[in-house]
């Protein structure tokens, strides 16, 4: 099977650049995937789970923050705005701003951004299914 290149920048740094035959993102407008020589596409990212690898094999996953994703000449860049690899999640820490989310929503205080809270509860929940090792 064809790869190609495959790269996961922050505004601190490299993520992941690595070689692979599929990804999967999660666009705006619905999750879509990229195989080796794809047309050239630009799109907008969600808040979601980044899947890559070999089309049989073991799959990795990014818990990623929303963002924008070019292709061209058989690398696809993700410029993301927050972009953590599985292992790097501090499950511990991902449940305590879950439990903090879902008590903010339960409170419904006059003064509560709902949805920063929302947008807080969703994170939180991606990161911890990322986490999980299957």
């Amino acid at each position: 099977m064809a790869t190609f290149t495959f790269e996961v920048v922050t505004q601190d740094r490299t993520v992941v650049m690595t070689e692979v035959e599929y990804v999967l993102l999660p666009g705006a407008d619905g999750g879509f995937g990229i195989l080796a020589g794809h047309l050239p596409i630009m799109a907008s990212l969600d808040i979601g789970v980044i899947e890559y690898g070999p089309r049989h094999g073991k799959r990795r996953k990014i818990a990623l923050g929303g963002g924008f994703t070019e292709m061209h000449d058989n690398k696809l860049t993700v410029m993301a705005h927050t972009a953590e690899l599985a292992e790097e999640i501090d499950v511990l820490r991902a449940r305590q701003a879950k439990q903090r989310a879902e008590e903010r929503l339960a409170d419904r205080k006059a003064d509560l951004d709902i949805t920063r809270a929302q947008v807080s509860l969703q994170k939180a929940l991606l990161r911890l299914e990322v986490a999980d090792k299957d």
